[in-house]
C-alpha cells in the first residue's frame, strides 16, 4: 500500500514539473522574457524545417519590445524592435553575412505580414490559462476563406503597454501567449512555454548600427525568401 501511495506522489510530481508552460516570477510583471515554441504550416517551399527558427523570444520592458526569431543555421533570423520613446519601429533581417533593416513609421505594421491583410478579429467570451496567466480569446478570419476560424489567446496580466503595436494584432489589448502569423504564404504558430520576470537592459531596445537600411519592399523579399525558399 505504501508503494502505491509513493507511486502516486511521484506521478503527481512528474506531471507538475513536466508542464509545457512555466511562469517564473508572478503576474503583473512589467519587464522580462516570454519564450515561445514555433510550428510551421502551409507552404514552405524547399527549405528544410530544421534550418528555420525553432523558438521566439520576446523581451519586454514597460512599452518597449523586441521580438527575436533566430535560427542557429547561418545566423539567420528576423527581429522586430518597438521603442516608442525613441521613435524606433525596426525590422531586422540577417542571413550569413547579409544584415538589413527597415525603419517603419509609428503605427505602420511591420514588414512580412502582407498575408494578413483584411483579417477580421472577433473577441469571444472564452477563457483559459497559459503559463499561469488568465487568458482571453479572439477568433480570426480572412476574406479568402471565412469558414476557417483561427484562435488567438492573450492576457492583461502582463504589464506591457501597446504590446501589439506595429503587428497585425494591434487592436488586441493584451500580451499574446498563443497566436499565429502569416509570413508570406507560410503559417507560423507560436505557443508560450515560459514567462520570466527579469531585469532587461535598456540597450536591448536600441537600434542596431551594424545593419544596412533598406526599403520595405527589399526587406519583404528577403523575409519571404528565408521562409519559403
Amino acid at each position: 500500500m505504501r508503494f502505491g501511495t509513493l507511486s502516486i506522489i511521484i506521478l503527481i510530481f512528474l506531471l507538475f514539473f513536466s508542464s509545457s508552460c512555466l511562469e517564473q516570477g508572478g503576474k503583473n510583471i512589467n519587464q522580462g522574457e516570454i519564450h515561445y515554441s514555433i510550428e510551421y504550416g502551409g507552404t514552405l517551399g524547399s527549405v528544410p524545417k530544421e534550418v528555420l527558427p525553432k523558438s521566439l523570444i520576446v523581451y519586454f520592458k514597460k512599452d518597449k519590445l523586441l521580438f527575436e526569431m533566430v535560427s542557429s543555421f547561418g545566423n539567420s533570423g528576423i527581429l522586430n524592435l518597438s521603442n516608442p520613446e525613441e521613435g524606433i519601429f525596426d525590422t531586422y533581417f540577417s542571413l550569413f553575412t547579409i544584415k538589413y533593416y527597415y525603419a517603419a513609421a509609428e503605427g505602420e505594421v511591420f514588414p512580412g505580414f502582407e498575408g494578413m491583410d483584411g483579417m477580421e478579429i472577433k473577441k469571444t467570451s472564452k477563457t483559459t490559462q497559459i503559463c499561469g496567466f488568465n487568458c482571453k480569446n479572439a477568433e480570426v478570419t480572412f476574406p479568402s476563406d471565412s469558414s476557417k476560424v483561427m484562435s488567438v489567446w492573450y492576457t492583461d496580466e502582463i504589464n506591457v503597454k501597446n504590446s501589439n503595436i506595429s503587428t497585425p494584432f494591434k487592436d488586441i489589448d493584451g500580451v499574446l501567449l498563443d497566436f499565429f502569423f502569416y509570413l508570406g504564404t507560410t503559417e507560423v504558430h507560436f505557443t508560450a512555454e515560459n514567462v520570466y520576470n527579469k531585469d532587461i537592459n535598456d540597450e536591448t531596445f536600441t537600434r542596431r548600427n551594424d545593419f544596412k537600411r533598406v526599403s520595405r519592399d527589399e526587406i519583404n523579399k528577403f523575409i519571404n525568401k528565408m521562409i519559403s525558399l
